[in-house]
């Protein structure tokens, strides 16, 4: 499909993180993180945040009560069928404007003039948000695995809303730790976990497969509906959306990350594309698996282990050891997510409040001069974490909801550069084009509209109530919470956003090479990017070597 655009050749050659600050100059930024990953680690951090099939067993619950096997595994096939066009998407941008932001710097930058700032300024507080909700949702997720393997070991034991809560609580803490005292382990640490993260998923696959007598139907997985939600079918199919909606997400991580990411302008697009892929086949794959080895659905539902999948493994191997020790796997896939997620929150805060988008921006923004990581933005991210986890001391659909709040959150800020990018392209005399090494061609303005369309739909979804009767306690608070978002938004913007607020300074990016000497495309040079054409010049003298260009695939 799309492919890594051309970049004129030179007999010389030059550090390509030279080149990166450059771009990321012209957008207006120092740079002030250090450029630890390589493709690799970046897919590896990626993919550890996705990883689709255990996001997906830790909210199979939902997916199991509205609409069963079926909407589980057919929503899938769609669902990552649509991903992919925003996927894509997001890569073209990502390759054009290499800066933390992310999704907020992108609308600042495509959406027309006259909105820029203040539609940047909704999208950024979306964007933070999302990223740190997704968090919280993990470490609830990662609570859940581990007092469940309790119950399952002693089934005497009763999980008490309030101990699930302390249990995130400490696996929030546990992953600040980790980013405040061991950042450059993180690059190592995601390599390693990925490896652990595919054999997890063979092992456990193969493992229910192998040990679980009698496996279900295919009508059963394929076919047969089911409904404990309370609700008519068509409702309960669209509220089953959540569970596969929340399975593919978060694929924008190395957006964030592209100030720490060796020739970010190439290879982060990789690592959004790549990520999606493996996600959806690993996801796939393990959906089919859990549903063939899944016994009554009301029972599984209502485990006394309060994970569903758990008691997949009780039913399968017959062994509270066996399943233990599968739930063990899911539990360090959990905290290496749970790692990463609140790097990724922390870069993101940084980058907002970089461009005063924040309360206390200057304290959120500074870097930490000799750990080169944004120790004040990893606070807050955990911080919020721990006051979301606190929802469910309140209600039992605590869960629920910061899920959806999630999900809402990061679908919200995946659309709006896509409807910037939209409006510009068919309202403006001279849109802003998307210039990158990665680059859509004619399939940038459809996949933007596809994506677009499935976004909003999928937004408005998650404000449904997930069961029937609708009480206080089982309400879907994601209204409430994205009105919440939303006061503090436009409150901040008519208070101190409008005269603080600032954005990229410039548009799409592209440091070209004409007779053997560097320099940024663009209409005019600034004197700072001239001072990064000296240093380009004085890198290409030590010889130190440019990526070749290269497809996307």
């Amino acid at each position: 499909m799309a492919h890594l655009g051309a970049e004129p050749k030179t007999a010389e050659v030059f550090n390509p993180d030279v080149a990166e600050e450059i771009a990321l100059g012209e957008l207006g930024y120092q740079q002030e993180l250090k450029r630890d990953f390589s493709l690799l680690g970046m897919l590896a951090f990626s993919f550890s945040i996705v990883t689709c099939w255990s996001a997906l067993s830790g909210v199979l619950i939902i997916g199991a009560e509205s609409g069963g096997p079926p909407v589980m595994v057919w929503s899938w096939l769609g669902i990552c069928a649509f991903s992919l066009a925003v996927a894509y998407s997001m890569a073209e941008m990502c390759s054009a404007y290499p800066v933390a932001g992310g999704q907020y710097s992108w609308v600042a930058i495509l959406a027309p003039k006259s909105i820029s700032r203040g539609f940047s300024y909704v999208t950024g507080w979306f964007m933070c948000w999302g990223i740190i909700s997704m968090g919280a949702t993990n470490n609830f997720i990662t609570a859940n695995f581990v007092l469940g393997v309790a119950n399952a070991n002693n089934p005497d034991y009763v999980i008490e809303r309030w101990h699930t809560v302390l249990v995130a609580y400490a696996v929030g803490v546990l992953a600040l730790c980790f980013n405040v005292f061991l950042p450059r382990l993180l690059d190592k640490v995601s390599r390693g976990l990925v490896t652990w993260n595919i054999c997890a998923f063979l092992i456990i696959v193969i493992a229910i497969l192998a040990t679980k007598q009698p496996l279900q139907t295919g009508r059963f997985v394929f076919v047969d509906f089911v409904n404990l939600s309370g609700f008519p079918k068509a409702y309960t199919a669209i509220v089953g959306l959540l569970q596969t909606a929340f399975g593919m997400c978060c694929y924008d991580a190395p957006a964030h990350m592209t100030e720490e990411l060796q020739d970010a302008r190439k290879e982060a697009p990789r690592a959004i594309i790549w990520s999606v892929y493996i996600g959806a086949l690993t996801g796939f794959i393990f959906l089919i698996a859990a549903c063939f080895c899944i016994g009554d659905i009301e029972t599984t539902a209502s485990s006394a282990t309060g994970v569903p999948i758990i008691q997949i493994f009780l039913d399968s191997t017959a062994s509270r050891a066996g399943a233990s020790g599968l739930t063990v796997l899911l539990i360090v896939i959990g905290l290496g997510a749970s790692n990463a997620l609140t790097a990724e929150g922390g870069r993101a805060v940084y980058a907002f409040a970089r461009d005063r988008g924040l309360p206390f921006s200057g304290l959120l923004s500074k870097v930490d001069s000799r750990k080169q990581i944004p120790i004040y933005a990893l606070c807050l991210t955990v911080l919020v974490q721990i006051a979301l986890n606190s929802i469910y001391f309140g209600t039992v659909t605590g869960f629920e909801t910061v899920v959806s709040i999630a999900t809402e959150g990061f679908y919200v800020s995946y659309a709006m550069p896509l409807l910037a990018r939209l409006l510009s392209h068919f309202t403006s005399s001279a849109p802003v084009q998307i210039n990158g090494l990665y680059n859509l061609g004619k399939l940038s303005v459809p996949l933007n509209f596809v994506g677009l369309v499935y976004l909003v739909f999928t937004a408005v979804t998650f404000n449904f109530p997930t069961l029937r009767p609708v009480t206080p306690e089982n309400m879907n608070y994601t209204s409430a919470a994205v009105g919440v978002i939303m006061v503090v938004a436009v409150v901040t913007w008519l208070t101190t956003g409008w005269r603080q607020f600032k954005g990229p300074e410039s548009g799409g990016v592209t440091v070209v090479i004409e007779g053997g000497e560097p320099r940024v495309s663009g209409e005019e040079e600034s004197d700072g990017v001239a001072e990064g054409e000296k240093a380009v010049s004085k890198s290409m003298e030590l010889g130190h070597s440019c990526g070749e260009q290269i497809s996307i695939y």
